[in-house]
């Protein structure tokens, strides 16, 4: 990725159950508050999803993606764009890095150029609050489920 934004969280689970919740594309809509449709267009030998469309609503913003996908393993994941109306390039990936017991650091990053002009810098602040917003609801979605589980 050229220029791109990247944050990081701990996330109070093993690798393997946080990338069981970033690779259960159906449940996307339940915790990101912008993915209002997806479907997996095809999957990898792995069974994980290696093309995925998504519906994204923000408000102003609507748009439909192609993604495809690559996985190591419960380390990483990582997307780039196939198509979009307003996207011009969407890189992405989540690295999860074990803590010790059921901790987890789970690193996002992103670099997106979008077809309309856009300062770099409003672009940035743009991709940091995409990142934020789904880090966090990564980690509610993760402990909820475990939280779930244990009961």
């Amino acid at each position: 990725m050229a220029e791109h934004t990247r944050s990081s969280i701990t996330i109070d689970a093993t690798p393997a159950k946080v990338m069981a919740v970033i690779a259960d594309f159906a449940a996307y809509p339940a915790w990101t508050g912008e993915v209002k449709e997806i479907e997996v267009l095809e999957s990898a030998e792995n069974g994980r999803a290696a093309q995925v469309r998504l519906v994204l609503d923000a408000g102003a913003i609507r748009d439909e993606h192609v993604l495809a996908y690559t996985w190591d393993g419960d380390r990483e994941c990582g997307w780039t764009l196939v198509r979009s109306q307003m996207l011009r390039s969407l890189d992405g990936s989540y690295t999860l890095a074990p803590l010790g017991a059921d901790r987890t650091e789970v690193t996002y990053q992103l670099a997106v150029d979008v077809k309309i002009p856009m300062l770099g810098m409003i672009k940035r602040k743009a991709e940091k609050v995409i990142i934020d917003r789904a880090l966090a609801g990564l980690k509610k979605r993760v402990e909820d489920t475990a939280a779930d589980k244990a009961l």
